[in-house]
Formats: C-alpha cells, structure tokens, sequence
C-alpha cells in the first residue's frame, strides 16, 4: 500500500506518539528526511538507521566507519590509507602525522618538504587516500584523518611498515656428495602480500634452466615459497645460490658438491 506525503507525516508522527516507540525525536529536521525516504521508495517503509546517525545534524560531515584502519606495508612498497568522508560540504580533509602533529597534506595539497606524502581524490568522490611512496620502517604509526569542522573530527589509521625477508631452510653452508640432488626451499617471511615473482641466482647470474637441464622451480605464491631443485648434482654445480623475492631481501646459501669417494 503507497502513501503520500501527508500520510507519511501522520504515519511517523503516530508512530513517535506511540509509548512503545523508542525511536528518535521527530522534529522537522527529521521529520522532512523520513518523508523524503518514503516518497522516494514509493511505499510505506521507514528507513532505519543508527543512533549516531539522529545525534548529528544532517548538514555536518561524518566519517564512513567501514573503511579499513589497519595497514600492513613491505619496507619500498607504497602505503594507501583511505578515509570517507560524508556530507563534506565545504570543508577541509587534513591528514597529520600523530607522532610530531606534522600536517601531511590538506585537501590535494601537500604540506611537508617530504614529497612521498600525498593526497589522492577524485572530484565527486567521498574518498581522501594518503599514499606513502617508498616507506620505510620509521614511517610506522598513527596517522589521522581531520576534517575542518568546528570543533575538528578526526579518525586514526594505523600503519605498520615491516622488513620482509627471504630465508632458506637449512644451514647457510651445504655439503653433498656428487650425483645427489640439491634441494632448496625458500620462504618469504612477513610480507602482507605474496611476491609477483621469486628468482634463483648462481652467483650474479639467474640460474638458467635449458643450459644444464634437470633443474626445476616450483612457486607457490599463496604460501610464499619457491623450491629449487637441481638432479644428480656435479662439483661444478658448487656455489652461491640465491633467492630473490621481488618484494624482500634476498637469502642465499654456500653449496658444495664434493667428489665421491
């Protein structure tokens, strides 16, 4: 059953008068956006919303609480933190650095002779990113979202910066006699995301898998690792390998394949 305007009025002005409403106060600030939802949605229904949405004015900017507030980031890979801000109007977003209150950027501009702060947005758009380029271990910690009302609002996001590292399982030295097989798995330790690629080094040079045969590389992205297989090893197979993450420090280990005998 559709209602009009003024039976929408008299629907939730009944409904306030009722003494088992709990709802909020109707006003007219209220009253019009109730009326307004009905008359779009064509039939008899009430949006519900929570309480800290009655306790603002609707003209006042508030922040989008879905938003992400914790970010892990590798030492060189870009951080984006991402507030969303509603019913902005005319107002400022301001990010700050809470460590030292250092003003990072405001609206699009930067504020800091640090250029790899900087503020994203898109004309139309809700949403203020402060990007990080190349951060390091030091840029760790709260950073706040302000927006200029009168008194300021603001929302703290956490950034953790860490150091992701490759190591190979075993000792740093490895003897094996010759004809044995040198088996190698590395796993990259603390990275948020998997690497878009692991490499194998001998010595300087990427291990070359058609000039000697009987090698192979098994990655597996989900699991951060990558193994190294070389069959029925030769004293010439002795040396330095590595695994190169694309995202991490590198690990490597000392092989030596030793005569039979």
């Amino acid at each position: 059953m559709e209602m009009n305007s003024a039976e929408s009025i008299r629907e939730i002005v009944g409904l306030r008068k009722n003494p088992g409403f709990t709802g909020p106060e109707v006003g007219p600030a209220a009253t019009g956006v109730l009326v307004q939802c009905a008359a779009k949605n064509g039939r008899s229904v009430v949006e519900h919303h929570p309480s800290s949405y009655w306790e603002q004015p609707f003209s006042q900017p508030y922040f989008d609480n879905t938003t992400k507030r914790e970010t892990t980031t590798t030492v060189g890979q870009s951080a984006y933190l991402h507030c969303r801000v509603r019913n902005l109007g005319d107002r400022a977003v301001s990010w700050i650095r809470q460590r030292d209150l250092h003003i990072l950027t405001v609206g699009i501009l930067t504020y800091t002779n640090d250029q790899r702060f900087q503020s994203l947005h898109s004309d139309g758009s809700d949403e203020w990113t402060l990007k990080i380029s190349s951060p390091q271990v030091r840029d760790s910690g709260i950073y706040e979202c302000q927006v200029s009302t009168e008194p300021k609002i603001s929302q703290a996001f956490n950034l953790s910066v860490v150091v992701s590292k490759a190591k190979i399982n075993g000792n740093s030295e490895l003897y094996i006699k010759s004809g044995s097989d040198i088996n190698l798995t590395c796993i990259v330790l603390q990275t948020p995301e998997p690497p878009s690629f692991i490499y194998w080094y001998k010595g300087d040079n990427v291990i070359n898998y058609s000039q000697r045969g009987g090698i192979s590389v098994v990655t597996e992205k989900q699991t951060r690792t990558s193994r190294l297989l070389i069959s029925r090893a030769l004293p010439a197979d002795s040396g330095n390998y590595t695994c190169a993450p694309s995202t991490a420090e590198s690990a490597s280990v000392l092989v030596h394949v030793l005569n039979g005998g």
